[in-house]
């Protein structure tokens, strides 16, 4: 017999931990479609607590997790319909999609409301999302009426409604390998689009035009789709942490600001890079951007198992409290920056995420009040940064600089392994890869 999907395996995971809290039913819904406009959809994506459990990508589709004596995973989902599939394309159906994600059971998504009044009565606790969709709270609460409803006949409701995603948020911050070799690829794709918009990026071209070079490296390489819109900032664009209009044309003297990131099969990638337009850095932007290279360097150090989660984000901070101060950006002693929080004018966010199926993943910060430790298995970005908007107290020379770095990185046994690390990075290897046109670095 063949090893369970991974997929399986975190179904029996996560009804082995609600069976540990006495049973109950699970109730996971996909995401609903949504109209765009008039009859248009956006293109449609899966939930991710759904897709995680079943590997199903299909609209109108709930997993239903029955643990007890006889645990069971049972799928709900659109039947087969020729005429549709003519016009949507094609659909597993209850009988193939029970085999194809090695269910227990599937039935048309239209029996919903029949199979919950089967499983629902006596049943120690839901495991759901409440709050999460809500059609699909309605839709439970008249389920549990009809039940309170049946009372006279000896059947008993719920008395308890579990956050389903305390579970599986645990489970989902600790990668397994089917989901890091998903990421790895990931990764490579989207550090192959940077490198090709570093190739094409020059004075008079449009962001829009990277933004098209990203995107088409993306779908060419076999992803889906962007992991989030891709932010393709020149000039003063860059100290706008998400600007996305992506209208303004480039030109010579500034920097280029890219944060983009593919999704492949349900996961994301998340990089950024900033270079000159021009293919050499001037001497503030290179201040700033070796400023925030050497936070970044100082984050990744302290990115390592039984580090907490926030080591690296106070070690990126302190060498950009103590690099501001001798740019003359800052005044006062390191420690003074660091307490009044000066730093924050220039740099305002957190030094990373937890990355995933979501680019800012599922997962508690923070355990019983205190920053929780790093695993093996973690997945993360490291993107220390630094924005010097116009001011009357700022040099003229340092005006519109907006640099980030950003890598994605692993946990391991011993430290981290950057599994973006093959986009160009230090000062020599952009105005290298530049220089030569993209053809060597």
């Amino acid at each position: 017999m063949s090893d369970p999907s991974p997929f399986k395996s975190r179904r029996d995971h996560l009804l082995a931990k609600i069976a540990e809290r006495g049973g109950g039913v699970a109730v996971i819904p996909t995401a609903p479609e949504v109209i765009r406009n008039r009859d248009t959809h956006y293109r449609y994506r899966h939930d991710s607590y759904f897709y995680y459990l079943t590997g199903f990508r299909e609209p109108e589709a709930v997993l239903l997790l029955v643990a007890g004596n006889e645990p069971r995973a049972i799928l709900l989902c659109r039947e087969r319909d020729p005429e549709r599939e003519i016009w949507d394309g094609f659909r597993h159906g209850p009988e193939a999609a029970c085999e194809r994600f090695e269910l227990d059971e599937a039935h048309a998504v239209g029996a919903v409301d029949e199979i919950l009044a089967e499983i629902l009565p006596d049943q120690p606790a839901i495991f759901y999302s409440l709050g999460h969709d809500a059609a699909w709270d309605h839709r439970l609460t008249q389920a549990l009426n009809a039940v309170r409803a049946n009372t006279r006949s000896g059947a008993t409701a719920p008395p308890t409604i579990h956050d389903v995603r305390t579970l599986l948020d645990e489970m989902r911050l600790i990668k397994d390998q089917a989901e890091i070799a998903v990421m790895r690829r990931a990764a490579a794709i989207s550090v192959e689009a940077h490198r090709q918009a570093m190739r094409t990026a020059r004075p008079g071209v449009f962001e829009y035009e990277i933004e098209a070079t990203l995107e088409q490296a993306f779908r060419r390489a076999g992803a889906q789709a962007p992991a989030y819109p891709s932010i393709v900032a020149s000039g003063p664009n860059a100290c706008v942490l998400h600007y996305v209009e992506n209208d303004r044309r480039m030109a010579d003297g500034e920097l280029l600001l890219i944060d983009a990131g593919c999704e492949l099969d349900g996961y994301a990638s998340d990089i950024t890079r900033s270079f000159p337009v021009g293919g050499r850095f001037a001497g503030p932007q290179r201040d700033i951007y070796e400023l925030v290279l050497a936070a970044q360097y100082a984050a990744i150090a302290e990115t390592r198992p039984g580090a907490t989660w926030n080591a690296p984000h106070d070690a990126a901070v302190a060498v950009l409290a103590r690099g501001l101060i001798d740019l003359g950006l800052l005044r006062g002693s390191v420690d003074t920056v660091l307490e009044n929080q000066d730093y924050r004018r220039f740099y305002m966010h957190r030094t990373g995420h937890w990355l995933g199926l979501d680019v800012h993943d599922a997962g508690d910060y923070k355990q019983g009040g205190e920053w929780r430790p790093l695993q093996p298995g973690m997945t993360l970005t490291i993107e220390p940064g630094c924005y010097v908007r116009p001011a009357d107290d700022i040099p003229e020379a340092f005006w519109n600089i907006g640099v980030r770095i950003e890598d994605d990185a692993l946990v391991t046994a011993d430290g981290c392994e950057l599994i973006t690390a093959g986009a160009p990075k230090t000062v020599d290897e952009i105005e290298q890869w530049m220089a030569a046109g993209g053809d060597g670095a």
